[in-house]
């Protein structure tokens, strides 16, 4: 049941980065300029207040979670991010191959 619940998240993460690699494509053919959305900005348009709370906790728990792994994955387009996601969700929580010659009762 929970892992066809992860299955199903990572789907959906898939789903939104292939629509951000549509749009961030879609703005490249209007504005014959190749800008990506970033994930720290999607995320302040989204939210920005959890962002700010969030840095605020990192930052006095942990920060050298924040400067070197955090702030680079805000900087990256949300199309990649999202669809990384989706895709270790889709592999970790992937059905268990059957087992050849055993039954599972």
């Amino acid at each position: 049941m929970i892992r066809g619940f992860f299955r199903l998240v990572g789907l959906l993460l898939l789903a939104g980065g292939f629509i951000f690699m549509v749009y961030d494509g879609a703005r490249w053919v209007a504005d014959q300029s190749l800008r990506f959305t970033q994930f720290g900005q999607f995320w302040n348009d989204v939210n920005q207040s959890s962002q700010q709370t969030f840095h605020a906790w990192l930052e006095s728990n942990a920060p050298w979670v924040w400067t070197g792994i955090v702030k680079v994955l805000l900087e990256q387009p949300v199309f990649a991010v999202l669809g990384v996601l989706g895709i270790l969700l889709m592999l970790l929580f992937r059905p268990r191959k059957p087992l050849i010659g055993y039954s599972r009762d």
